[in-house]
């Protein structure tokens, strides 16, 4: 098999650690963006626009495999603008004989859903959710028409420079004056997926694409922890205490009246206070045992990233090695 992949959106924080684990594992990599701001050598950049079907069959065309890692400002995904994306791109792909990969994320259920498996009935709470379950919906009938498609679903992520996530924006705001703030109940489990590690899972997926069917959804379990395990873990790589401050939503909603994206932001809580496993023993079988990077490593490497004082930063390091 050619390992030749096309990653859409390469800019972004999936596509970025995607490209870094293909490039790792010997693939090809080709990048689409609008501008080249990944500082990454060995991979083929093609400027254009992920919603053009034109620029997207022209960055695809020399990959057996493509990674839509398109995503929508959270504000901006009403009024069909995240449909008529993704419609964008698959008209650029079907017929092709290419792979699809697909991150997709939790929303398609139901609060009381708390073992989410590959074949858990997909009944969303919120709006975001209805339109996840309609992308999914057009990438499966796409599948019937020359495109293979693989959603690799994960839970909340977390990793060095991943900026812009609730991890960095909320829980680690006060990390330096020794809070770590959390949006749930401590006490209820809540699911993580280290970026790196879900970045490899992809590379997997795709290696083992011949062996798949035309529509195939898999399920990226990560890391399932309690807020007083995550504060635990982050205190074993600091080396020092840290107070664990629950958020209050009320304020968020306050600031909501007046900040779209906190808005929205708000209408997800409910994960916050419902625990949501994900579960699914065939991918875990195709990755192999040990394949997570063990959590107090992965943490302690992601608090390094945002920590601006080096003398930190290196024993975080010394920490994770």
């Amino acid at each position: 098999m050619e390992k030749t992949v096309t990653i859409l959106g390469i800019n972004g924080r999936i596509g970025h650690q995607a490209a870094r684990a293909f490039l790792a594992a010997g693939w090809q990599v080709t990048g689409l963006g609008r501008a080249d701001r990944t500082g990454l050598a060995g991979i083929t950049f093609i400027a254009g626009d992920a919603d053009s079907s034109a620029d997207v069959a022209r960055a695809a065309a020399p990959s057996e495999v493509v990674l839509d890692a398109v995503n929508l400002p959270y504000d901006k995904w009403d009024r069909g603008r995240f449909e008529m994306s993704l419609s964008a791109r698959l008209a650029g792909l079907e017929g092709s004989g290419k792979t699809l990969l697909y991150p997709g994320n939790i929303y398609n259920y139901a609060a009381q859903t708390h073992v989410l498996t590959p074949g858990t009935a997909q009944h969303p709470a919120r709006d975001k959710g209805e339109i996840r379950v309609r992308l999914e919906g057009m990438m499966q009938k796409a599948s019937h028409h020359g495109l293979k498609v693989v959603i690799l679903r994960a839970p909340d992520f977390f990793g060095p420079g991943a900026k812009g996530t609730m991890f960095d924006l909320v829980m680690l705001k006060n990390i330096e004056k020794g809070v770590l703030a959390y949006p749930g109940d401590p006490g209820i489990g809540h699911s993580w997926a280290y970026l790196p590690d879900l970045a490899r899972a992809f590379v997997r997926l795709a290696e083992e694409r011949q062996g798949l069917e035309s529509f195939e959804r898999f399920h990226f379990a990560g890391h399932f922890k309690t807020g007083h395990e995550l504060r635990a873990s982050a205190e074993r790589g600091l080396g020092r205490k840290l107070e664990l401050r629950q958020e209050n939503w009320l304020v968020y909603r306050l600031i909501g009246l007046f900040v779209p994206i906190v808005r929205e932001i708000v209408k997800m809580s409910y994960l916050w206070q419902n625990p949501h496993r994900l579960e699914d023993p065939r991918l875990d079988a195709l990755l192999g045992p040990d394949f997570l990077t063990p959590f107090d490593e992965a943490l302690a490497k992601t608090l390094k990233s945002y920590l601006p004082d080096q003398a930190v930063a290196r024993q975080l390091v010394g920490k994770a090695a």
